[in-house]
């Protein structure tokens, strides 16, 4: 396989760390890494496969002689120097949302769709990181039995707002631990032993962007443009790994035993779902790990033939970075990428 020559963009921030460390551990062919990042973290010194490197400035200079950019620094930063970097023949797989629901820019899951990363002109898209495992469990199910509706709560972690929330967190608790009012800041109440309905900002239609984003990217990236969802994102105090319950309605009556047999064989997802020894998925065992897990697959008492479940995963890996890199993974794989 061809080695690669890769720039990080956001490289000092929690997903161009994680970037790092999935390159690192997955034995990405990496010919050289360039560490990319704003004025204020420039001459940072981070490390990669025992190599020490600095982290340089982003400019338009930067994607001289890159194969690979992963951008995690933002969605202004993203505007701004992808197109740059596509321009110059390099291959940019995003993170943030400013290309998401483009048209003509893909917005991929490997183990979903795939194939839609070949039709790219320079620039995929990460999906959000929610919407990334939702997608993991239903398009297995959508294969064998189509989805008329979905109606998903999430739970997510605040390293979905990066290391200021979970700074935030951290010194929150310990301040009321202690017995002292929290005066908060990352968000706009307290996290600390609290749950705020509240994920980006609100639409006018009293849905926030994060419920939004749920929607249409779930559409976008499983070809249903009609599908019928719902959503409900919820910031609750935990670090790492975002939680969802899913309620989905099919066009044909499906059993638990039925979707739980389908989602044992889907590529990327695991079944924990033993609830006579309290077997689920959590986000304290799911952080750091790879799957998308889902548990507590059981019927709908509300519409008959419809699924409930419990889907949870690591929201920086999966979420992002790990996502990111299995994109290049399988374009490397399928000849698509490096010649």
């Amino acid at each position: 396989m061809k080695e690669l020559r890769v720039a990080i963009v956001g490289a000092t921030g929690m997903v161009g760390q994680e970037f790092i460390k999935v390159l690192t551990q997955r034995d990405f062919p990496v010919k050289s890494l360039s560490l990319l990042a704003s004025d204020r973290s420039a001459g940072k010194k981070l490390w990669f496969r025992e190599q020490e490197l600095e982290v340089q400035e982003t400019s338009p200079d930067s994607f001289n002689d890159i194969d690979l950019a992963l951008f995690s620094a933002g969605a202004e930063i993203s505007r701004h120097f992808s197109p740059i970097a596509a321009r110059k023949g390099v291959l940019v797989i995003d993170n943030s949302a400013a290309f998401r629901m483009e048209s003509g820019v893909p917005l991929v899951v490997p183990e979903v769709n795939m194939e839609d990363a070949r039709n790219n002109k320079g620039i995929i898209a990460n999906p959000n990181c929610s919407t990334i495992q939702m997608v993991m469990a239903l398009a297995p199910l959508h294969k064998v039995n189509p989805i008329k509706r979905v109606v998903v709560s999430t739970y997510q972690a605040v390293s979905g707002t990066g290391t200021a929330a979970i700074e935030a967190l951290t010194g929150q608790s310990r301040t009321v631990l202690d017995g002292q009012a929290v005066t908060p800041h990352v968000y706009p109440h307290q996290i600390a032993f609290n749950l705020l309905p509240e994920i980006d900002t609100f639409l006018d239609t009293g849905y926030t962007k994060e419920e939004w984003k749920m929607m249409v990217e779930t559409r976008k990236i499983m070809h249903l443009p009609n599908l019928l969802l719902s959503a409900t994102c919820v910031r609750v105090p935990v670090f790492i790994g975002h939680s969802e319950a899913v309620n989905i309605e099919f066009e044909r009556p499906m059993s638990a035993d039925d979707a739980r047999a389908i989602l044992t064989k889907a590529p990327g997802v695991r079944v924990l779902d033993d609830p006579t020894v309290s077997l689920y998925p959590t986000p304290w065992m799911a952080a750091g790990t790879d799957e998308t897990y889902v548990g507590r697959i059981r019927e709908d008492t509300s519409h008959v033939g419809g699924i409930t479940m419990w889907i949870v995963a690591d929201n920086v890996r999966k979420g992002a970075a790990l996502n990111a890199v299995q994109i290049a993974e399988e374009m490397l794989r399928r000849g698509w990428l490096g010649g």
